[in-house]
């Protein structure tokens, strides 16, 4: 199993592994080691991190896909089981070496990410690999029905939809209010997960924080606007009102959402990656009992409506995202209600029925 991203957060890749040790596999995940990674997690797998003079840009890719080469090359194995198209090309070309069977999950529209539009040479690179090795491959999975969509309109292929959904929890037991040195009367607001990356709404969430009393925003993990977000708190002295928690294994993650009054997922749609964008936190809030505060996006919208789980934000506006949340927070019958129609979807929403999904596509490529 390879992924680029940190194995000791990356929940989906953990969920995939899981399952394959369920189904019989012997499994070594592979991904990377970074100079903030947490302490890795005990797994019921193996685990391999490495650790490379680069930690992002052209660089970084061109070197994880040589180590990948490399070791994948030099390693006994029956299947290899690629996470994103970061690592495919290390990947497809073991496989074609050794005549070994892929399974592809795709867990982005990663050639329409922001940090690629804006580098028309870079990503033309990206879309020569996804056009090259996707049509070639047997099976390819992605996480929701949209990217499934767009995938089919460009390559003609299908993708079986496995979405992000976390394990069933039956009980979270969130952080007390003494123990995140909240008064009782303070609400707290959250934006989770490991991608805390621009345009994500989060420097305007952050700068809502302005205009809202008795409530503090806690940033839970790490991404590249954190340093921007943390410039904006300096400078309108929002230290009371913003915390900043860095990446930390799920279980630890989910105390802290659980702990909360609203589960903010401000994603914008500045590129085609984020317009069809299902984020993880969206079903981890969910999962957590907690209402979700959305822009304007087709796959949350969807949840949100159909659960009445939250509400959808029409812009992610400074002005106009501080009024929603200022009115929802007053709110404690609605809060209630929409928290009640979370704790009803999550009984639906979650990892149990998505992973025969996964089962079945493991089943055509690797049995």
């Amino acid at each position: 199993m390879t992924v680029s991203s940190d194995l000791a957060t990356d929940n989906r890749v953990h969920k995939s592994c899981m399952l394959l040790c369920q189904l019989n596999f012997e499994v070594i995940l592979i991904g990377r080691l970074k100079s903030n990674s947490p302490a890795m997690p005990i797994r019921n797998y193996r685990t391999k991190r490495l650790k490379l003079i680069f930690e992002k840009g052209a660089l970084f890719y061109t070197f994880l896909n040589i180590r990948l080469f490399f070791l994948l090359l030099f390693k006994r194995l029956d299947y290899i089981f690629a996470n994103d198209l970061d690592t495919l090309l290390a990947v497809y070309a073991v496989s074609k070496i050794k005549r070994k069977p892929i399974l592809y999950d795709s867990h982005e529209l990663f050639t329409e990410v922001p940090e690629l539009i804006d580098r028309p040479r870079i990503r033309q690179i990206w879309l020569k690999i996804e056009r090259t090795i996707l049509p070639r491959l047997k099976e390819i999975i992605t996480v929701n029905d949209s990217i499934a969509k767009e995938f089919e309109a460009r390559y003609k292929i299908a993708a079986s939809v496995v979405r992000n959904v976390p394990q069933r929890l039956e009980k979270i037991e969130g952080y007390t209010k003494e123990e995140l040195q909240l008064s009782r009367s303070q609400k707290m607001l959250i934006i989770q997960g490991s991608g805390l990356n621009i345009h994500r709404g989060i420097e305007e969430a952050v700068m809502a924080m302005e205009h809202i009393e008795n409530a503090v925003l806690f940033l839970v993990g790490d991404g590249d606007v954190i340093p921007k977000a943390k410039e904006i708190v300096d400078n309108l002295k929002l230290n009371s009102k913003v915390r900043f928690v860095g990446r930390m294994p799920y279980t630890e993650l989910m105390r802290y959402t659980a702990s909360a009054d609203l589960g903010l997922a401000l994603d914008k749609p500045t590129s085609l990656n984020y317009k069809l964008a299902l984020p993880n936190k969206v079903f981890d809030y969910i999962q957590a009992s907690v209402p979700i505060v959305s822009g304007p996006l087709i796959e949350i919208e969807r949840i949100i409506e159909k659960y009445e789980c939250g509400i959808v934000i029409e812009k992610i506006e400074i002005e106009l995202l501080a009024k929603q949340l200022k009115t929802l927070l007053l709110d404690g019958r609605r809060l209630g209600q929409l928290k009640n129609n979370c704790q009803k979807a999550a009984q639906i929403e979650n990892w149990d029925e998505e992973q025969k999904i996964l089962a079945a596509a493991i089943r055509r490529v690797f049995i």
